[in-house]
């Protein structure tokens, strides 16, 4: 791990071991973190703060832009663990570990808008604001793209001028080994402190250190919520969540069908094994669009190619986990047992090189009603709901009958009929003709139980500053 300059071990020497999920062979072995390697880190978080918050902020800019020019020169070693680690196929990680840079650049340019005010609250006197540093950031990154949100994860904060404790996901643990590696070269000793371990016990022990007042996690609900209440008994905390979501696509009678189906496949993310938080994993067809769609999206599943992540003919991989897995085939299970049609997938592949790994073929439930379990939670795999509406303000209540309101993608060529669905839909983040997508500079988060807060912009760089206001009595 990285803890103040230095590469170490675990003070107790333990490890977890990390397979790939293709063959659940072994790959390697990180430090499992203990509450004193924490303690070690956020230490040493501290130590370094002071300089940190000091430099000039065109400083702190060019020490953010040398580590993304060291993930940029170390691209192909980083582009095969990650493959490895994840499970994610070759073709669509290499696009992650590409621009894994360009966050870090984004925010290295913004550094000018961490601006104050002057306020005339009265005729006499000036009346200012600053923004400064909370200090030491903890950030918990989930296992679906490592090295894209390890990357995410240190740039806004850095430049805001904090320093980072950065907690990786258990599961896809090796590539951020490399990232301490090349922040060990980029920056100062303790900017960034990077601990592996799991969640129960590396990332409480960061989320209850009572010197980290600003904390950031992308993940599950139940984490998030977990998260929430153990900040909340150390001290009062600024904790933004960025959680899960069941996305709506909602295709109205005025689109092609093989089209609707091409995007259906697409926004699902089946080549991250829909393990992806924006994937619009509930279809929701205008019932005119209904079996036409459903002919073209069952022949387009069936015919994504599974295999072997390393090779770049394959679309699909392995789901990253055996506790995922279960959870996922489960799940499967439960659209079964309530009624929903399986028109394709939710099994194992039944080739040979299928034998070992989290195989599951890409599944699509027809006939599917809001009530049903895989309407209503997560399921971080690739199962596609499929959903049928007559009236507009049916499919407006389908796509709000969640807890949870990330993403949604509206397909309509009537300009009036997008809008007043945007402004329906309880979402964050909206694709109009659009699905997957980010767009850097537009805020990305989401509302009722999809998270606290938002990312990839303006807003996120200042939720990593306190503002102070200054009264000079002339």
């Amino acid at each position: 791990m990285l803890i103040g300059g230095a590469l170490v071990e675990a003070e107790g020497g333990e490890t977890l071991v990390s397979l790939n999920p293709a063959n659940e062979e072994v790959l390697g072995h990180v430090p499992a973190a203990r509450a004193a390697d924490v303690n070690r880190a956020v230490a040493a978080a501290e130590t370094a703060g002071t300089d940190w918050a000091a430099l000039d902020v065109r400083k702190r800019a060019k020490y953010v832009r040398a580590v993304a020019e060291g993930i940029r020169a170390r691209a192909d070693e980083i582009l095969r663990v990650e493959v490895m680690d994840t499970g994610n196929t070759i073709s669509k990680m290499r696009a992650d570990v590409d621009t894994a840079g360009n966050a870090l650049e984004h925010y290295a340019g913004l550094g000018s808008e961490i601006k104050g005010e002057t306020i005339p609250a009265s005729a006499q006197n000036l009346h200012l604001t600053l923004r400064e540093p909370y200090g030491v950031v903890g950030r918990i990154i989930p296992f679906n793209h490592p090295i894209k949100f390890a990357a995410n994860a240190l740039a806004a904060p850095l430049m805001a001028g904090n320093t980072v404790v950065l907690k990786p996901p258990e599961q896809s643990p090796l590539s951020a080994m490399i990232l301490a590696e090349i922040c060990r070269e980029a920056l100062p000793p303790g900017v960034v402190n990077i601990v592996t371990g799991t969640g129960r016990e590396t990332g409480e022990a960061l989320v209850r250190h009572p010197s980290v007042r600003r904390l950031a996690f992308t993940g599950s609900v139940p984490t998030g919520m977990a998260i929430q209440r153990a900040a909340a008994e150390v001290a009062v905390k600024h904790v933004t969540l960025e959680l899960g979501g069941k996305n709506p696509l909602i295709a109205y009678p005025d689109m092609d069908p093989e089209k609707i189906a091409e995007v259906a496949v697409r926004g699902m993310n089946f080549a991250w094994q829909g393990q992806s938080c924006g994937s619009t994993s509930r279809l929701l067809l205008h019932e005119s669009l209904y079996e036409p769609v459903l002919k073209h999206l069952v022949a387009r599943v069936a015919a994504l190619r599974l295999g072997d992540p390393l090779d770049p003919q394959s679309q699909m991989g392995p789901i990253n986990s055996a506790a995922h897995y279960e959870r996922v085939r489960a799940l499967v299970q439960a659209g079964i047992d309530q009624g929903a049609t399986l028109a394709h997938g939710g099994r194992r592949p039944s080739d040979e090189q299928f034998r070992r790994g989290y195989w599951l073929e890409p599944t699509v439930f027809t006939d599917v009603v809001s009530t049903m379990r895989i309407a209503q939670e997560e399921i971080f795999g690739p199962v596609l709901s499929v959903m049928r509406w007559k009236e507009e303000s049916e499919a407006f209540a389908i796509a709000n009958a969640t807890s949870f309101g990330l993403t949604a993608s509206i397909w309509t060529n009537d300009i009036r009929a997008a809008l007043r669905a945007a402004r329906a839909v309880r979402a964050g983040y909206i694709w109009v003709n659009g699905a997957s997508g980010h767009f850097y500079g537009t805020p990305f988060g989401g509302m009722k139980n999809s998270g606290l807060g938002r990312e990839e912009g303006l807003d996120e760089l200042l939720s990593y500053t306190e503002v102070k206001t200054i009264h000079i009595i002339l």
